[in-house]
């Protein structure tokens, strides 16, 4: 009886705080400017709640707060209407229960139930065994997106509070998450506009993929938070006089950047926390005059300002005149302060602070009837996906990279002989501005003139350079253009796929011709025979050069063919049709009386992987892509071989994997006692001096006692730079090394070699 009780008063209790959070989004959709359609999200989310009734998500909470989570962030953080609420409450309902996409339309209408289809075909198989199963959910989320852009950022809202809410899922899930999370959805919110949604993206992938790190930034940052402050207010006291005398209203806004951004800092440039200079910046925020003259208004404050302190030359950056592809609109300074700190100032109005904090959706009101409005450099960006998506089958890897490429660029602005901007990513080359134009001008451009000057189609475009492309009937696509191209290079292999597809079926033609005339049958057998001939490992390899006139098929081909006759050629031919499965009947006698090989014990990815010093020695990689060294936050991956390759977390190929594979990932801890040696580099470089070199080698070998495997230092013009490849244990003792050879007058830059 009492069983019954407590189990009525923790359903009611459970219920109360369902209406609670349901009743706060309503107030939140109220409190905007959106037409106020209470009565369809109402009705969304009471058919939700019952669908959902008596699941309970991971953390132990009714399932349904999971979407009204969802829709609040679509509500409050992305600002969109009752149409992308309403898919937002109902957004698993056709993926885990029996309601179908017509069940959704009948209710809610075609508009909702296409979103809501749409959110269901990519979040299908999103923790499935398939292999690359997230690669081919991304390519699914990419197509959705033409349809109706609030597909997208809706499950960018799902993944949001999936990572806020990451702590209760498995710690290989966390990671495989985390991963595909930093390698996917942060770099698209971004692409999307939505900075303070990546920024968060971002830190919370951080913190569950290197807690540690993660922490000791977040305390450096509180210790020296007073300090900041000081430098704010005594910066920008000066500027709010100025403000004040122009007349303007304005809000001026300490920003402090990320931890992860920190930590990205740290790890590209080599230098700790603190030499990374540029965590505070300052952000004005003004109210135009009037809205024609916001763009004036924007340089009159950089004029001003510039006035108090002065300016870097070479960091302005103009994103007022020309706005980035996702619609951010600022003017970027940097200025130096009376400290000698550089500190940048973004300058922007209330409208495009809106742009730049809730992306599309300040931009794009949506009609609850479907359309948007002009959707400018975004629908060109989404041209191009969708001609990298019809190319036929895209490695998906390598679809991933190619899309990241896109993701992930900062922008250029280059023009065309007539003068027309185009935006480009960074480090385009000449041969990408070709494709950009059109396949068929890429396909056959020799050439480019930059700025009126020749260039090779290898080169990088800068901001603001002209381009004239030059092109020729004789030429064709190469495969060299892969090594320079960074945009088409999806476009240029599948080119390079057909080209080799119709060389295969040439050369087979003219392989098969040439065996009818020599009386040598045409099978398995004899094909792959005549590759190992010619050094190929495919057939196709074979059949493509063939084709291309690359191989010449004559008489050394015959003779090698016919060299074995009578009793061979019978052999030759028995080994092709005589057995189904390819094998001679001794092979098989073999193949039956060979003992089986014990069945390795299969490995629980659900648990967490100890790695000892036995393990590492015989049964796990160390992979050589990161050279990873006990203390090294890792994690395990099983290839296809069955064998388990440990990969730091940070590591660019383990990012890959997370994305493609997450459910080959397993979560992994050091359990060492530093009993073996790992292979480590150490980078230093610093002034040259009579004695330096003793003095590295004195603290490596005699204070440390470590074995010091290879050196090389050189000196050039009174610097000095070297490697230096040691034997290590840990993490640890290479802290404890870098840190002792600092202490060294001259040394002025110590740093763990990644690679």
């Amino acid at each position: 009886m009492e069983e019954n009780v407590s189990l009525k008063e923790k359903e009611k209790a459970e219920e109360e705080m369902i209406d609670l959070a349901f009743q706060k989004l309503l107030d939140d959709y109220l409190a905007t400017r959106h037409r106020k359609r209470v009565e369809i999200i109402t009705k969304a989310f009471n058919f939700a709640n019952q669908a959902h009734k008596g699941i309970k998500r991971r953390s132990g909470e009714p399932y349904i707060m999971h979407p009204i989570a969802v829709a609040e962030i679509v509500c409050n953080e992305i600002g969109l209407g009752s149409t992308s609420i309403c898919a937002a409450l109902l957004h698993d309902v056709v993926e885990d229960t029996d309601y179908t996409v017509e069940d959704i339309e009948n209710i809610f209408g075609p508009k909702i139930a296409q979103i809501v289809d749409g959110l269901t075909k990519i979040s299908g198989g999103i923790f499935g065994d398939r292999a690359s199963a997230q690669a081919e959910n991304f390519k699914k989320l990419l197509l959705t997106m033409s349809d109706d852009i609030r597909v997208i950022l809706i499950k960018i809202a799902d993944r949001l509070h999936n990572m806020r809410t990451l702590g209760s899922m498995l710690p290989n899930k966390q990671y495989k998450i985390a991963g595909e999370t930093l390698y996917i959805y942060a770099p698209l919110a971004n692409r999307l506009g939505l900075n303070k949604i990546k920024t968060e993206l971002e830190n919370l992938s951080f913190k569950y993929e290197h807690p540690e790190e993660y922490r000791e930034i977040e305390e450096k940052l509180e210790a020296t938070a007073a300090e900041r402050d000081k430098v704010f207010r005594e910066f920008t006291a000066p500027i709010r006089e100025q403000l004040d005398k122009m007349g303007l209203k304005y809000r001026i806004l300490a920003r402090v950047k990320s931890i992860y951004s920190i930590w990205n800092k740290m790890q590209t440039k080599h230098v700790p926390f603190e030499e990374i200079y540029d965590i505070l910046a300052v952000r004005i925020v003004f109210e135009p005059r009037d809205m024609n003259e916001e763009l004036n208004d924007c340089f009159d404050i950089y004029v001003a300002i510039s006035k108090i302190y002065k300016p870097h030359p070479d960091r302005l950056r103009d994103w007022v005149s020309h706005p980035k592809a996702n619609g951010y609109q600022a003017l970027h300074v940097t200025l130096m302060a009376n400290n000698g700190q550089w500190i940048e100032v973004q300058i922007r109005s209330e409208r495009m602070d809106d742009i730049a904090e809730q992306g599309l959706a300040a931009h794009w009101k949506y009609k609850e009837g479907g359309g948007s409005e002009d959707e400018g450099e975004l629908a060109k960006w989404l041209k191009t996906i969708k001609e990298i998506l019809e190319d036929p089958q895209p490695d998906a890897i390598d679809f991933l990279d190619n899309i990241k490429l896109g993701l992930f660029a900062s922008e250029i602005f280059v023009f065309t002989p007539k003068g027309e901007l185009k935006t480009m990513p960074q480090d385009a080359t000449a041969l990408d501005f070709a494709f950009s134009l059109h396949t068929d001008i890429g396909c056959h451009c020799i050439g480019a003139k930059v700025n009126h000057k020749l260039v090779p189609l290898s080169y990088r475009l800068k901001s603001g350079d002209q381009v004239e492309i030059l092109t020729s009937k004789s030429q064709h696509v190469s495969a060299e253009w892969l090594n320079f191209a960074t945009t088409a290079r999806a476009k240029i292999a599948s080119l390079l796929r057909k080209e080799t597809k119709g060389y295969q079926k040439a050369g087979e033609t003219m392989l098969a011709e040439f065996l009818a005339k020599e009386g040598i049958p045409f099978n398995e057998s004899v094909i792959d025979r005549l590759t190992r001939f010619h050094n190929f490992h495919t057939p196709d390899e074979l059949m493509a050069a063939v084709g291309s006139g690359k191989t010449v098929l004559g008489d050394a081909d015959r003779n090698a063919l016919k060299q074995k006759q009578g009793k061979g050629w019978k052999k030759l031919l028995s080994f092709s049709f005589g057995n189904k499965d390819g094998k001679d009947s001794k092979e098989k006698e073999t193949a039956q009386t060979e003992p089986k090989e014990p069945q390795e014990k299969k490995i629980n990815t659900r648990e967490i992987l100890k790695l000892t010093e036995e393990d590492i020695q015989t049964k796990y990689v160390m992979a050589d892509c990161c050279h990873p060294i006990p203390g090294d936050d890792v994690l395990g991956y099983a290839d296809e071989q069955g064998r388990i390759v440990i990969h730091k977390r940070q590591c660019p190929v383990a990012a890959r994997l997370k994305s493609s594979y997450g459910n080959r990932i397993i979560a992994t801890e050091w359990d060492t006692h530093k009993e073996l040696s790992f292979p480590v580099g150490i980078y230093v470089r610093g002034i040259d001096g009579v004695g330096v070199l003793n003095e590295v080698t004195q603290v490596i070998s005699r204070q440390l006692n470590v074995n010091i495997r290879a050196l090389n230092i050189r000196a050039t013009d009174g610097i000095f730079e070297g490697k230096i490849q040691l034997y290590v244990h840990d993490v640890d003792d290479v802290r404890v090394i870098c840190n002792n050879l600092k202490q060294i007058q001259n040394l002025k830059e110590v740093i763990r070699m990644e690679d």
